[in-house]
């Protein structure tokens, strides 16, 4: 069993030499579908399958489902901060300690597809609006060394969804 292919079934997010609207659009598309694609593989789980960890020592299933929105919800901040903001700092979070809260280890996903689906919703919305140009706007993640560009965070975002459904159907193909 190769445990790296386990961690990063899709392999790791690489930002492409070529930036353009073409990109922006797709990774727009990915987000936008990431909901629907999350929903339609988890919604026939049974509580065990659910409680099935994606690779030995990982999260299970649920904490997966739970964590894209967290993740996300904190992504869409940080977009919104570093368009009227400039080079803001953001604050991050412990995504590990948030996995183990009670509500993610044990709770209903459908709190988490609901809040995905309507997150997901408003940051589309958002994404729409930006220019090519807004993309090289920049935060500081206080964990990283260097500013992070607009552009490199939708795509990271984008891969971050696409990831984790794999995680979600690999472990169910298992």
């Amino acid at each position: 069993m190769d445990l790296e292919k386990l961690k990063y079934p899709i392999g790791q997010f690489a930002m492409p030499d070529v930036f353009d609207q073409k990109q922006v659009d797709a990774w727009i598309s990915e987000i936008e579908a990431l909901p629907g694609q999350i929903k339609k593989t988890t919604e026939n789980l049974t509580d065990e399958e659910l409680n099935q960890p994606y690779r030995p020592g990982g999260w299970t299933l649920r904490q997966v489902v739970h964590h894209v929105p967290d993740s996300h919800l904190n992504a869409y901040i940080r977009f919104k901060l570093a368009i009227p903001e400039d080079v803001p700092v953001i604050r991050p979070y412990d995504e590990e300690r948030w996995a183990e809260t009670e509500e993610a280890k044990n709770g209903n996903i459908q709190l988490s597809l609901d809040l995905l689906a309507g997150l997901h919703t408003r940051w589309v919305a958002f994404l729409k609006t930006l220019r090519i140009e807004d993309y090289e706007r920049k935060y500081i993640h206080p964990a990283y060394t260097q500013e992070l560009t607009l552009a490199n965070m939708l795509g990271m975002y984008a891969w971050h969804g696409k990831h984790h459904l794999a995680h979600i159907t690999n472990a169910l193909t298992k």
